[in-house]
């Protein structure tokens, strides 16, 4: 089927059903969009950023990859990054994993996945950083959702590591990010206490003069 008409279908009530709430919304959305927060997430089609929140079109700028991962070296990401910071001058960029991730499955399980092992070695290395705490633990689903947590814990690091975000705190832009993990089981966010909002609380070893 070269049509999908119930996504169509979908599409006009939806859009109807916000119009009748708030006749002017489109036309207001489609002047600007003016988000306070990036979202740094998962492409798993379970975690949608804006539902989860409970937040309209236009309150999230998203960015989403395999197991919310942020590399150095990744020009999307990166890219999403600059203009949500430079240009939308997002306060805060949330980092959001969540339980029971596919890509964190899978990247512990030292089976051959094709192209996407590549991708997945970044979190082969925070599991190899953590191995020790994650072996202690003797149940297989406990040692998956400590990895989600400690990948998220890294990929905060990564996103406050990066020029774009050192160079917007050092002129002044007040920027948090925080680190986030969410329950696909019970529709619950939880805060993993990691919240960086200057340059002086990441290592020595990254800082930029």
């Amino acid at each position: 089927m070269r049509i999908l008409k119930k996504l169509f279908d979908n599409n006009r009530n939806w859009a109807a059903k916000v119009k009748e709430s708030d006749p002017d919304f489109f036309v207001n959305l489609s002047r600007q969009q003016n988000p306070e927060y990036l979202w740094i997430g998962c492409s798993d089609s379970r975690v949608p950023a804006n539902q989860i929140v409970d937040m309209l079109p236009g309150q999230i700028f998203v960015h989403r990859n395999i197991a919310n991962v942020v590399v150095h070296t990744d020009l999307n990401c990166l890219s999403v990054i600059q203009y949500a910071v430079e240009v939308l001058r997002v306060k805060h960029i949330i980092v959001c994993g969540h339980y029971g991730c596919g890509g964190i499955r899978a990247a512990m399980d030292n089976r051959e996945h094709g192209l996407i092992d590549n991708w997945l070695m970044n979190i082969k290395d925070v599991h190899r950083y953590h191995r020790d705490r994650i072996d202690a633990l003797t149940d297989e689903k406990d040692k998956i959702d400590l990895l989600c947590e400690l990948n998220v814990i890294e990929q905060v690091a990564n996103v406050c590591h990066t020029t774009i975000i050192q160079n917007a705190w050092k002129a002044g832009h007040q920027l948090t990010v925080h680190g986030w993990i969410y329950s696909i089981e019970d529709g619950i966010l939880k805060d993993l206490n990691v919240c960086v909002t200057n340059r002086d609380e990441i290592s020595r070893t990254h800082r930029l003069k």
